[in-house]
């Protein structure tokens, strides 16, 4: 049986996440022998969309593929980058017309892999629908290569569900992200698609989601725009991996990666 590495690294979340990202994911490239490495970049610039900066960073550290989401549109730098860059990717499923790729297929060394980025619609943008979108995506992909690997950028987590019982035999893995928490409910579905409900944030942990926290708590005090600023404090790096069987495009292995872990105790930091 041949084995396909992939290495996912969820939400980078503005300067704390980049940082943390340039000194440990060439490490993990190395203990997990990735043969592709992903990352959802959308909140790499500040918080805001991933520029030219944060891009070629990332390529640079050995990510093939940047995906994106709800913000990727938020600077207009970052809608610039995705006219230029085929590898940084916006979801699929906006209207026709949305410049930018939604898919990527690459050339590795063992053969080629694909990438899928889909967004949900569930207390979201009313945008395409990403479940008939990943259909024709695939149908085009499978022609290619049987290594398809989802991003599903979306909020309710019943929509990922949903999402991945449809696409369960028709493609390798999914992950989700955009909720910036990481759940514990990583595991193989029945037709060997890995999966799990959202990879988590790989930025400041002193933080509501990487906001800074006093501008957050306000938001929903007053109910009113506050400025969004970058926390800086508790940098975890969230990721994850799946080893793939060339041969059958499934998962046969899966593990969530958070790195440093959290201290669970007041004892355990203690000691």
């Amino acid at each position: 049986m041949n084995e396909f590495n992939i290495l996912f690294v969820g939400d980078i979340v503005g300067e704390p996440g980049m940082n943390i990202v340039q000194t440990f994911l060439p490490s993990l490239i190395q203990k997990y022998k990735a043969d592709f490495v992903i990352a959802n970049g959308e909140n790499a610039s500040d918080g805001k969309g991933c520029t030219v900066k944060e891009g070629k960073a990332l390529f640079e550290l050995g990510v093939d593929v940047i995906t994106g989401g709800n913000h990727t549109w938020d600077k207009h730098q970052s809608q610039d980058y995705l006219r230029s860059e085929a590898r940084m990717l916006r979801p699929l499923n906006y209207p026709k017309g949305t410049y930018g790729n939604g898919f990527y297929i690459m050339e590795t060394k063992k053969g080629k892999a694909a990438v899928l980025n889909l967004q949900g619609r569930t207390f979201m943008a009313s945008i395409d629908c990403p479940f008939r979108t990943a259909e024709w995506a695939i149908s085009k992909i499978e022609t290619e290569t049987k290594i398809i690997f989802v991003d599903f950028h979306a909020e309710a987590t019943a929509e990922k569900l949903a999402m991945a019982n449809f696409l369960d035999g028709k493609i390798s893995a999914m992950v989700g992200t955009h909720t910036h928490v990481q759940t514990s409910d990583e595991r193989i579905f029945p037709n060997g698609m890995g999966y799990i409900t959202d990879v988590g944030m790989t930025g400041p942990y002193d933080s509501v989601i990487g906001m800074k926290t006093i501008a957050a708590v306000n938001r929903f005090i007053y109910q009113t725009p506050q400025k969004y600023e970058t926390a800086v404090d508790d940098v975890h790096l969230c990721a994850i991996y799946f080893k793939i069987d060339t041969n059958t495009g499934k998962t046969i292995f899966l593990e969530r990666i958070i790195f440093p872990e959290f201290i669970r105790s007041a004892e355990e930091e203690n000691k």
